[in-house]
């Protein structure tokens, strides 16, 4: 198990429409065993193979949410790889995202409140299921990585740009405390 390194917007990288998996295979899921750590230690609850440089159609999920008010965390990781939407509902839901790859930035993104999903899990097993609440839009943000699009390319012109300026400042500070 390995933390990867996170690509950070403006990095071309994360412009790049990744491709899909031909096989699952033990080096697919020793990627996906390490996405899960990076994910971990990051902290996020989601994180797509692109944000650490492998342009696959592979990401990784897991909301960690206590089962009881005031309990502990239980994991469920959850793997989607060549996941596809299937009929999007016409209900929308608005959510504030934030991205490991867009670090310390939020902003509220509309997206359809459920849909339809079909994917294959780590051991290459394929599923189709109905998915809707946090789940929904956090798989479509990831999904968006596979695309090429962040969430920031939801927003006005306007508060893209402000957020872009502000990741411009954070990574110029970096570099001279470097």
């Amino acid at each position: 198990m390995a933390i990867l390194p996170i690509i950070e917007t403006p990095d071309p990288r994360l412009r790049v429409i990744s491709t899909p998996v031909d096989k699952v295979d033990d080096d697919l899921r020793k990627l996906i065993d390490d996405m899960f750590d990076t994910m971990y230690d990051a902290p996020g609850i989601g994180l797509a193979a692109i944000q650490v440089g492998v342009a696959k159609r592979v990401l990784v999920i897991d909301l960690q949410e206590p089962e009881e008010e005031d309990g502990p965390v239980v994991r469920k990781p959850l793997v989607f790889i060549n996941p596809e939407i299937l009929d999007p509902s016409d209900e929308m839901t608005v959510y504030s995202e934030g991205c490991l790859s867009v670090p310390d930035q939020y902003a509220d993104v509309e997206r359809p409140a459920a849909f339809t999903a079909r994917w294959l899990d780590y051991d290459g097993k394929p599923h189709e299921e109905r998915i809707d609440g946090m789940l929904a839009t956090c798989l479509q943000h990831e999904m968006d990585h596979l695309e090429g699009i962040l969430f920031i390319d939801h927003l006005s012109r306007l508060k893209k740009d402000m957020i872009l300026k502000k990741i411009a400042k954070m990574h110029k500070e970096r570099a001279r405390a470097a």
